[in-house]
């Protein structure tokens, strides 16, 4: 939603709104015509975009206005699940515990054990302050691993040749191609099920051959991940829900 704004000199970025318990984030660019507004799920954040002109006070008018239409969005998004001692986290597609275990001799940094009748759990060594920081690094180095895997498999399927792979956490989508043909992915499909990983890999290494979304493009996809459908609508339906886990309440 957006409203015009006249001519005002320049704010500040930070704004506290009376009655919203959640960071407002003030933005400014010079392309914007007029103020926006958005609640990001993945940032978990309220987002004001402005005109360069717009100043501090007329972002507060505008989020005010709509202060009931934030909260709304706000109160639908699911709780944040950080990572903690005796929490839950998504491994594969498969809801593990956590498990801090403090300083530990001669085991893994992390360390996934199975139970017959038990969910799943994932150990974590070392300081209990330093553990969140451990399992989301130890996340990031499976994912990494899978997704050499996939993409290795998927190019050379296509005959393509993929350069540089990164991976990070991007919030805005699930993984890039570069024009030199660098790759990037979001480290949070390691909490998808594997099926989802692989389908993200096949988009991306498309990408070296087809730069679009046009249908040459969908067909190589297609041929190297038959299941591309179903993972496409797995990813609409569940996966804005995977970067609630590691965030903070």
């Amino acid at each position: 939603m957006g409203r015009s704004c006249a001519s005002a000199p320049s704010a500040p970025v930070k704004l506290e709104v009376q009655g919203l318990n959640k960071p407002v984030e003030i933005r400014r660019h010079p392309a914007a015509r007029r103020m926006t507004l958005r609640v990001s799920r993945t940032q978990r954040a309220v987002i004001v975009t402005l005109p360069m002109q717009c100043n501090l006070k007329q972002a507060g008018e505008f989020l005010t206005s709509h202060l009931e239409w934030v909260r709304e969005r706000l109160t639908s998004m699911p709780s944040a699940q950080p990572f903690a001692h005796d929490g839950m986290v998504a491994f594969r597609g498969i809801p593990h515990r956590i498990v801090f275990c403090g300083k530990r001799r001669g085991t893994p940094v992390v360390e996934v054990v199975s139970h017959e009748e038990l969910s799943p759990e994932l150990y974590v060594s070392g300081d209990f302050e330093f553990a969140p920081r451990r399992l989301r690094d130890w996340l990031i180095s499976e994912a990494r691993k899978d997704l050499e895997k996939r993409v290795a498999l998927h190019a050379e399927y296509l005959g393509l040749k993929p350069g540089k792979l990164t991976v990070r956490d991007q919030t805005s989508r699930w993984g890039s191609c570069s024009s030199n043909g660098n790759l990037s992915f979001s480290w949070r499909l390691i909490m998808a099920p594997p099926a989802i990983l692989d389908y993200v890999a096949a988009h991306e290494v498309a990408h070296l051959a087809e730069m679009n979304h046009g249908p040459r493009f969908w067909a190589l996809v297609k041929e190297t991940c038959p299941t591309m459908d179903d993972a496409k609508n797995w990813l609409d339906a569940y996966g804005l829900d995977l970067h609630r886990y590691g965030a903070q309440s």
